[in-house]
């Protein structure tokens, strides 16, 4: 049995005005070839098919024509909802595409009685038929053999409403806890359900799972947009039950999560910031050979468009940019999308203007301009200056915010949703000084 495990793929989304749609279908081109060279039984898609909630006709054609591409290689394919994607639209087709080999799980279904009836199974599995009905997150992910070739805990992006129910009275700390165990029972309950499928069946397969989340200790990337599930703002690995593979999204750069070789996030197909060209796209393809895993091999995605970063003082970015036309970057294809970050003491109101006459006539096209930041020096020199006793906490905060730079509506929403979670904390910290 082999699986390949992408996620985050963004479809529509516009960076710095630009489409992504080319780059996108290449991709989904690409992984079409994937599938058919290494002849790969099932696909999962973790989290983030789209990037909005109302993705434009062409995103939702793409999808639309991706998965009758997939069925046609005789392969299943699983998606997962993510936080970017509606609920709705994903469910709108559903049933629809259900009879073209994908499963759509776009939200968490709530714990209910039947684990319960899941989880009996499991402990009389020797003497008791399997269940007539199995949890609609846990899936029966066939081979191109059609036989069973492993049982799937599909959990999309969990939001809090699915899994826990808010009490009065409880503090932000009892609410993280309450929030945490829940996720954490719900994964447990799952895995419980699909043990008891296998062992009903006599089933020689492996158990996977998947995730749409913030795992703790991970490395983001600029393109991430936090998660605060409630007011939890990641999950403790070890919270996590011991699948075969486990198979993650949201994070946009590839990696392994707590040194765990078979807890991964595969990352976006494309870079989706310029931050994310410092790492190699991949894909995760996963050999099984009955219930063992034999492999897990990272195949890495090419870049469909030319995109660099480019920093230095003006000379520099001169000799930089002669450099990437020499190279031949941009010939016969797009031309590169460019990131500049010049390093100026003075500054200089024409900035742009001089940058455009540097770009004019070459093969490139500058996306993003800013300026390195020399002035946070001069703000932190002057912070030290004054002492602790003359800046309140909020004091501190705000100085801390001037050193970064939130441009953009996305990053505006990224300000605003720092500023709720360090009031949450202080009002925290203030009521227990307050009742110590």
């Amino acid at each position: 049995m082999k699986i390949l495990h992408t996620s985050d793929w963004h479809l529509g989304q516009s960076f710095f005005t630009k489409s992504r749609k080319a780059e996108h279908q290449s991709f989904l081109n690409w992984l079409l070839a994937q599938v058919a060279a290494h002849d790969i039984d099932a696909v999962i898609v973790a989290g983030d098919i789209f990037d909005t909630g109302t993705p434009p006709s062409y995103a939702r054609e793409m999808y639309n024509r991706f998965i009758v591409d997939i069925s046609q290689l005789n392969c299943t394919l699983v998606v997962l909802g993510g936080n970017h994607d509606s609920v709705s639209t994903l469910n709108e087709s559903k049933q629809l595409v259900a009879c073209l080999n994908t499963h759509v799980v776009a939200q968490v279904v709530p714990n209910s009685p039947l684990n319960a009836e899941l989880n009996g199974a499991l402990n009389n599995a020797a003497d008791s038929a399997a269940p007539d009905e199995m949890h609609p997150q846990i899936i029966e992910l066939q081979d191109r053999g059609g036989k069973i070739g492993a049982i799937l805990c599909a959990i999309p992006f969990i939001r809090p409403r699915d899994v826990v129910q808010s009490r009065a009275g409880e503090s932000g700390l009892e609410k993280r806890q309450a929030l945490g165990e829940a996720i954490k029972e719900h994964y447990h309950q799952l895995y419980q359900a699909a043990l008891a499928d296998r062992q009903a069946k006599q089933l020689d397969v492996p158990i996977i799972a998947t995730g749409h989340l913030t795992a703790l200790g991970v490395s983001q990337s600029d393109s991430v947009r936090d998660i605060y599930i409630g007011t939890l703002d990641g999950f403790a690995a070890d919270g996590f039950p011991p699948a075969d593979y486990i198979a993650l999204g949201h994070i946009h750069r590839p990696q392994i999560v707590a040194k765990s070789e078979h807890i991964r996030y595969s990352g976006s197909p494309i870079p989706l910031s310029f931050d994310e060209l410092k790492t190699t796209k991949q894909v995760i393809m996963v050999t099984f050979n009955g219930a063992e895993r034999v492999a897990i091999t990272p195949l890495d995605v090419p870049m469909f468009q030319p995109m660099a970063i480019i920093k230095g003082n003006l000379s520099s970015i001169e000799t930089q940019l002669n450099t990437l036309a020499n190279s031949g970057a941009g010939e016969g294809a797009s031309s590169v999308w460019l990131c500049i970050e010049v390093e100026v003491e003075d500054y200089l109101t024409d900035l742009p203007q001089r940058i455009q006459s540097l770009t004019e006539g070459l093969p490139v096209e500058v996306l993003q301009l800013r300026r390195s930041r020399h002035t946070a020096k001069q703000g932190l020199t002057q912070t030290a200056r004054e002492t602790l006793a003359e800046l309140t906490p909020q004091d501190v905060f705000a100085k801390r915010l001037e050193l970064e730079s939130f441009e953009g509506e996305v990053e505006q929403q990224r300000l605003e949703r720092i500023k709720i979670q360090f009031r949450q904390i202080l009002a925290e910290v203030q009521d227990g000084e307050q009742n110590a």
